[in-house]
C-alpha cells in the first residue's frame, strides 16, 4: 500500500468532515452564536482571561492538546497492524475526538470558562465533582510527570540538538507577547519574525549541540520553567510561545508531506500483525491512540486554557474541531513514520519484534523521528539535519504540553481549594507550587527502583480515556438539559466508557498475577471512583426527571 495515497485520502476525509459533522454541530447542535459575549472578554484579567486573536489560540490550542500522544500512540498501535491503527484515529478523530473537544469547549464557554471537572457539579452533584476532579490531579499529575523524564531523556541521550531552539524560543515567546499586546504590533509582522528567529535558533542548535547537563538537573530545569510558565500572564509566555511552536509542527507536516511526494515509500508492516504474545485489540487499541483519536486530557485543555481565551464562540468549530482533526493528521504521519519509514519488512519487524520492545518510550520517539526523517531527507535536506529538525519537533511538543498541563493543574488545584474551602490553594502561586510538586513527586519518587511515574503509567491511558467517557456525560447531560439531540454524543461515551473499564479490569488481573501491588491498588481506586462517578450520573439524571 502507498503511503502517499493514505496521507492524501485521509486529509479528503477529514476536510469533508469538518466541513459537513463539524459544521452541523456548531450550527445545529450546540447552536454557537458569534454575538454573545465569551468569558475572555466578560472576566477579562489580562492573567487567565485574555480574548485572544484565533489563529493565536488555534496555534496554542493544538500544540497543547498534540504533545507527544498523536506519536506515541500510534508508534506503538501500529503493532497491531497499520490498517487497525488508521482506522481508529480517522473514525475517531471525525466521531469522537473532534466532537469531545468542541462539546467540552463550547460547555465550558457557557459555564464562565470552568472546567469539565468542575462544571460537572451540576450534572453528577457535589460528590461527583469531588471524585472527577480527584481522577484530573492524578492525570495531569502522572502525564505531566513522565513527560518530564521524557523531555530529559531526550535532551540527553537523544537530541541535544533540541536544547537551543527549545530554550531559545522562551525570550522569543516573551517578546512576541509584548509587542502583540502591550505595543500594539500586529500579527503577521511579529509572526514573521518570531519564526524567522526560530529557524535560526534550530540551526544554530545544530551547529552548537548542549552536552554535559545531567538527567537530574534537567528535570529541575524543566519543574522550575512549569512553574513560571504556569504563574505568568497566559498573553506573555503560554499563548505566543506554543504559537510560535505551531509553526515547527505546520513545517514539519509540509516537509513530511512534500518528502512522501517525492519519495512515494510503500507501507513495509503488514496490515493486520500476527505477531504472538500482544494485548487483544480491544479494548487496547482504544487506550493506545488517545491523542490522535479522542483523548480525555483534550476536555481539560478546552475547559481550561482554551475557553478562558476564546473571543467569540464563532471561533469554536475551528478551534475545538479543527484542532482535534489537525491533531489527526499528525497522526496518520506517525503512522506512516512508523510503517513506511522503514527501509524493508526486515527492519521493521526487528524493531515490533514483541509487546515488551514497546516499553521504551525514548525507543518510540526514535522509530517516528527516523521515519519522518527519512521521508524529509527525500527532498535533498541531509537526513542527520532532517532527524534533528523532527526531535526539535517533538521535544517543542512534550515542553508545551507541560507547561500548558501545569497550568491545567493549577487551576484543578485552585478549584478543589474552593470546594474544600482553603482560600491558600486559591492563591495561583501555591497552586502552581503544589501542582509542580505533584509533578515532581511522579518525576523523582522511586518504585520498585523506577521512576513512580514510569511504574504507573500503565495506569494513564486507561484513566485518559475513562476520563473522555466522564467528560461525554458532562457534555451529554448538558445537552438533554437544553432539549438538545444527544445520541452523537451517547454513543461514543458507552464506547469509552466500555474501553477503558473493560482495560482497567485486564489491567488489575495482570497486575494481581505479577504481584504489582502499587499498580493493583492504583488500579482498583480508579475502578471504584469510574463505577462511583457513572452511578452518581445516573442517580442524578433520575432525580432531575422526576
Amino acid at each position: 500500500m502507498g503511503a502517499l495515497s493514505i496521507i492524501l485520502a485521509s486529509l479528503a476525509f477529514f476536510a469533508l468532515a469538518y466541513r459537513l459533522y463539524g459544521r452541523y454541530l456548531a450550527v445545529r447542535v450546540f447552536v454557537v452564536d458569534p454575538s454573545r459575549t465569551t468569558p475572555a472578554v466578560r472576566r477579562r484579567d489580562d492573567v487567565d482571561y485574555v480574548p485572544a486573536d484565533w489563529r493565536l489560540l488555534f496555534g496554542h490550542h493544538f500544540v497543547t492538546i498534540a504533545g507527544l500522544g498523536p506519536i506515541m500512540g500510534p508508534a506503538i498501535a501500529v503493532i497491531w497492524g497499520w490498517l487497525p491503527a488508521l482506522l481508529w484515529v480517522l473514525l475517531g478523530t471525525v466521531f469522537m475526538g473532534a466532537v469531545h473537544d468542541l462539546g467540552a469547549l463550547v460547555v465550558s464557554v457557557r459555564r464562565e470558562g470552568r472546567s469539565i471537572g468542575d462544571i460537572s457539579e451540576e450534572y453528577i452533584g457535589r460528590r461527583g465533582r469531588a471524585l472527577f476532579l480527584a481522577i484530573i490531579f492524578f492525570l495531569l499529575a502522572l502525564a505531566m510527570g513522565v513527560f518530564v523524564l521524557i523531555s530529559a531523556r531526550l535532551l540527553t541521550e537523544f537530541y541535544p540538538e533540541a536544547v537551543i531552539p527549545v530554550f531559545a524560543l522562551i525570550p522569543i515567546a516573551v517578546a512576541m507577547g509584548h509587542a502583540i499586546y502591550r505595543r500594539g504590533a500586529r500579527i503577521l509582522p511579529a509572526t514573521l519574525v518570531g519564526v524567522a528567529l526560530m529557524l535560526v535558533m534550530i540551526a544554530v542548535g545544530i551547529a552548537l549541540p548542549v552536552r554535559g547537563v545531567g538527567f537530574s538537573a534537567w528535570v529541575l530545569i524543566l519543574l522550575v520553567y512549569a512553574y513560571f510558565a504556569s504563574t505568568l500572564p497566559v498573553w506573555l509566555l503560554l499563548q505566543p510561545r506554543d504559537y510560535l511552536n505551531s509553526f515547527q509542527q505546520y513545517l514539519g507536516v509540509v516537509l513530511m508531506l512534500g518528502g512522501l511526494c517525492v519519495l512515494r515509500p510503500r507501507i513495509v508492516a503488514p496490515a493486520v500483525s500476527g505477531i504472538e504474545g500482544l494485548p487483544p485489540i480491544f479494548p487496547f487499541l482504544f487506550i493506545t491512540v488517545a491523542c490522535g483519536a479522542i483523548s480525555g486530557f483534550h476536555s481539560l485543555v478546552s475547559s481550561g486554557t482554551t475557553a478562558k481565551q476564546l473571543r467569540s464562540e464563532g471561533d469554536a468549530l475551528a478551534i475545538g474541531y479543527g484542532g482535534m482533526l489537525a491533531e489527526g493528521v499528525l497522526a496518520v504521519l506517525a503512522i506512516l513514520a512508523c510503517t513506511a519509514g522503514f527501509r524493508d519488512a526486515a527492519a521493521w519487524r526487528a524493531r515490533y519484534a514483541g509487546w515488551e520492545t514497546m516499553s521504551d518510550l525514548g525507543a518510540q520517539m526514535d522509530a517516528f523521528v527516523s521515519g519522518a526523517g527519512r521521508f524529509i531527507a527525500a527532498l535533498g535536506i541531509p537526513e542527520p539535519a532532517a532527524r534533528v529538525f523532527i526531535a526539535v519537533v517533538v521535544v517543542g511538543f512534550a515542553l508545551t504540553t507541560l507547561d500548558s498541563a501545569t497550568r491545567l493543574l493549577r487551576y484543578n488545584i485552585e478549584e478543589i481549594g474552593r470546594g474544600v474551602r482553603a482560600r491558600a490553594l486559591q492563591n495561583r502561586l501555591v497552586s502552581s507550587l503544589v501542582a509542580v510538586l505533584a509533578i515532581g513527586y511522579f518525576a523523582f519518587m522511586r518504585i520498585g527502583g523506577k521512576p513512580a511515574g514510569f511504574s504507573l503509567w500503565q495506569l494513564f491511558g486507561t484513566s485518559n480515556q475513562l476520563l473522555a467517557g466522564l467528560a461525554f456525560i458532562v457534555i451529554t447531560l448538558y445537552l438533554s438539559r437544553a432539549r438538545r439531540r444527544t445520541r452523537l454524543f451517547t454513543i461514543p461515551m458507552v464506547l469509552m466508557l466500555a474501553a477503558s473499564v473493560w482495560a482497567i479490569v485486564l489491567n488489575l488481573l495482570r497486575f494481581l498475577e505479577a504481584g504489582a501491588v502499587h499498580l493493583l491498588a492504583a488500579g482498583a481506586a480508579i475502578l471504584a471512583i469510574a463505577v462511583w462517578l457513572c452511578a452518581e450520573a445516573v442517580i442524578t439524571t433520575v432525580q432531575g426527571r422526576k
